[in-house]
């Protein structure tokens, strides 16, 4: 196929590829290298950091636009997502967009009758960690994005019920997150961290109260356990309340290893553990559940909706410290248990959550947009 033949889809909303920040650029970067694999011309629009010309170059068979932006934090994305588009705009591709925190801007694909899917995220307005004043910012652009928008993306089926008060169910699709299976792994990261394969858990989130870490510490502390719960996640005790009491009620068999932001050393944490354990209370489909699931890591997750629906039977739920308390203690004692959920929890992700199937799904709505 000629490259004038072929299709084109511009990706935005991201800080670009290879992926380095978090879910949506991993996303991005999968979703990218399946539709190169099938023969797309891939632009992604990619962020970086200082002054000058908007430089255009090729990774892995993805073309980047790099866009230098000397603004931080929001000012930073906003003029990042702004000239994004402006440049995407002087072509008729069909764009791709990861989330909705500068909604109102996609109103300029929508004027120049360029086809815009736009990636929803989750309620992150709804999210108390922002503020009042970035949670209405939030909400605003929520509604231009789904009123701008020719199609939305839901990656949960609840997030996708949440939608249809913003829009049409026609105009809605759900296509999750997705993960590469994790098989084996070598064991020299755990011994930087003093651990033993299979001897302890882990917990991988922000340390921010809707995820739970106050209780899931409380509650793997409650009694002496014979293995190590590992928690990644940047904590500033000094800072914050939160994390004062986080650490508080940790015991001498808790580890905070702060963030890693090594993939393979993750991966190797993931691997070898005895169990992941997921605190997220909002959102829809967590990448970090999905990749707990994609290691074949027993689970213990909070009972709410969308981790039930992800995680499934490949998983046993808690709703309080008490009760995670007592389901460690079921999962350390039932080797049974632990075979069945690891067994679910592989099962699941592979018939769900794999990079090629989600990827193929975006494939197949883009081209319904192909002209």
């Amino acid at each position: 196929m000629g490259l004038a033949s072929r299709r084109t889809v511009r990706i935005l909303g991201t800080h670009g590829v290879p992926a380095a920040y978090g879910g949506f650029e991993t996303a991005a970067e999968n979703i990218a290298r399946y539709l190169v694999g099938n023969g797309w011309n891939v632009i992604v629009y990619c962020q970086t950091s200082g002054t000058g010309e908007i430089v255009e170059d090729e990774w892995q068979g993805i073309k980047r636009v790099i866009i230098p932006i000397n603004l931080p934090g929001w000012r930073g994305t906003s003029q990042f997502d702004w000239i994004s588009i402006a440049h995407a705009c002087r072509f008729r591709d069909i764009c791709l967009t990861f989330g909705y925190n500068t909604g109102i801007y996609n109103l300029r694909q929508r004027l120049s009758g360029i086809p815009n899917i736009i990636n929803m995220d989750g309620i992150e307005w709804s999210r108390k960690r922002w503020g009042l004043a970035k949670q209405l910012i939030l909400y605003v652009n929520e509604r231009f994005a789904a009123l701008f928008g020719n199609h939305l993306i839901a990656d949960h089926p609840e997030i996708a019920l949440h939608l249809r008060t913003r829009a049409s169910a026609a105009k809605i699709s759900t296509i999750t997150y997705g993960a590469d299976p994790i098989t084996d792994t070598e064991v020299e990261p755990l011994r930087a961290l003093d651990l033993e394969p299979g001897r302890y858990m882990t917990l991988i989130a922000r340390p921010l109260p809707e995820n739970s870490i106050a209780e899931i510490v409380e509650g793997f502390s409650a009694v002496e356990r014979g293995y190590r719960l590992v928690v990644l996640g940047r904590l500033d005790p000094e800072k914050d309340e939160y994390h004062r009491r986080i650490m508080g009620l940790a015991s001498t068999e808790v580890i905070f290893t702060g963030p890693i932001y090594n993939s393979d050393v993750v991966k190797t944490l993931r691997f070898h553990g005895k169990a992941y354990l997921h605190g997220h209370t909002v959102g829809g489909t967590n990448p970090s559940l999905v990749e707990a699931m994609a290691a074949a890591n027993p689970i213990i997750a909070h009972d709410n909706k969308y981790n039930r629906w992800v995680a499934g039977n490949g998983a046993v739920y808690f709703s309080s410290s008490e009760q995670l308390a007592d389901r460690i203690s079921q999962l350390l004692s039932d080797e049974s248990l632990c075979r069945s959920l690891k067994e679910n929890a592989l099962n699941r992700f592979r018939d769900e959550f794999t990079w090629k199937r989600v990827a193929s799904q975006y494939e197949a709505l883009l081209l319904e947009y192909a002209t």
